[in-house]
């Protein structure tokens, strides 16, 4: 099988790493990929945007492309797999109307509602003045999202009344553009944040290893809102009887709702919740996988990717099961200088070459130019590594990190190592 991998980014890379080494597959595009899955064997870039759909369509035709994945939301918002089914065309992901669960917090906020899945107390607003009249009657902690689309950065966790308000104007005001025309003001849930991402074939689903990331930028959980700067498999805080109770509370409440509302739901699915002293609690929907949550899962995941993909595009994973390495796994994200408000890109990265069979680094914003790898983007690289235990799993990681240089580049150096119980 030829597999096409839809994306640029540190996910997409470890997917593209992972279909690889499927004996299924007989080669591995990516489009538009990095310089980081340009070097990996039986892969190839192709240089079509993630957002060009008809020119993804073209690329499928023309390679004789079996099955593609796609790993952004911006894609699944705007129908690619629609169009590729229309185009007789096998793609892995929810229609448009079921990437909704993404692409608008408001809907997904009345879903949630709707099907009586835990979830925080909101509303939602189109203009400002209704917000600061809420905001004034309810004191306290809230987080302010744009409805929209924002690359993971349009979540405000306000502390105080007046970090909401001022959150509620930029976004309203137009800081994400239309994207941040309605917005969604919920209650603070305190406890410790999980990731739960399953793939479903419409009827059936499989359950990913449970994975913790990190989503502020500095140490202590400190700094904005970013796309993610580290994670790591399994989320310490997840037992057997909480991984039972999210199944049946939030998994299968959520695929019998969307199938309900008419939605044939094939594809990866996220739940981000917040592990409460109530309960397990959605914080939001992806309809794909996490970045970069996907670097340690595809770490520890010992199965075919390839077979289980394609058994989910056909409505074949009944039987299916997992092989997932007992192992921890750890990802620290390198990020560019500025990042996520105004990072400062073309900067050279130094020691890739180095051979470390203890980590793997999946790039994530790179490119490559005159025989040089360069940041083309707010998050660089990935570096991910297993452990016997997730202290081994860190150690490993840093120390691969100390070997890479990229001028002004920034990362956390706590990751793996959140206070559970605390506030994330």
């Amino acid at each position: 099988m030829k597999i096409l991998i839809v994306g640029s980014g540190g996910r997409e890379h470890a997917l593209a790493w992972k279909a690889a080494q499927s004996p299924l597959a007989s080669e591995v595009l990516v489009a538009p990929g990095n310089a980081g899955t340009a070097r990996e064997p039986r892969v190839r870039n192709c240089p079509v945007e993630a957002t060009d759909i008809p020119g993804l369509i073209a690329l499928a035709r023309r390679e004789r492309v079996n099955l593609t994945i796609v790993g952004p939301e911006a894609p699944l918002v705007a129908g690619i797999v629609d169009r590729f089914t229309e185009a007789g065309l096998a793609c892995l992901g929810p229609t448009a109307s079921a990437a909704r669960l993404e692409g608008s917090k408001s809907f997904a906020k009345e879903f949630l509602a709707r099907h009586r899945i835990p979830t925080a107390r909101y509303e939602t607003f189109t203009d400002l003045a209704a917000a600061t009249r809420y905001l004034n009657e309810h004191p306290g902690a809230h987080v302010v999202k744009a409805d929209g689309l924002a690359s993971g950065k349009g979540v405000v966790v306000a502390e105080d009344q007046k970090a909401a308000l001022a959150a509620a104007a930029s976004m309203l005001g137009g800081e994400f553009g239309e994207a941040g025309r309605r917005i969604v003001i919920e209650e603070r849930l305190l406890g410790v944040e999980a990731s739960f991402i399953v793939l479903a074939d419409g009827l059936d689903y499989v359950a990913f290893p449970t994975s913790e990331d990190h989503k502020r930028r500095d140490d202590g959980d400190r700094g904005p809102n970013t796309g993610g700067m580290g994670a790591f498999s399994p989320a310490s805080a997840v037992d057997a009887g909480l991984e039972a109770t999210i199944r049946a509370r939030i998994i299968e409440p959520t695929l019998r709702g969307l199938k309900a509302g008419g939605h044939h739901y094939q594809g990866f699915l996220y739940a981000g919740l917040m592990l409460t002293a109530d309960g397990p609690r959605v914080l939001e929907f992806n309809c794909r996988f996490g970045d970069p949550e996907t670097q340690p899962i595809m770490m520890r995941l010992r199965s075919d990717l390839v077979a289980l993909a394609h058994a989910a595009a056909c409505g074949r994973l009944a039987d299916a099961a997992l092989d997932i390495d007992p192992r921890p796994a750890l990802c620290v994200v390198l990020a560019a200088p500025g990042y996520p408000a105004a990072p400062r890109t073309g900067g050279v990265i130094q020691g890739l070459d180095r051979e470390d069979p203890a980590t793997k680094v999946f790039h994530a914003g790179t490119r490559e130019a005159s025989g040089q790898v360069l940041a083309s983007g707010g998050r660089v690289l990935g570096v991910t590594g297993l452990g016997t235990t997730l202290e081994e799993a860190r150690t490993r990681v840093y120390r691969r990190l100390d070997t890479l240089t990229l001028d002004g580049g920034l990362y956390r150096r706590d990751i793996g190592r959140r206070p559970y119980g605390t506030p994330s």
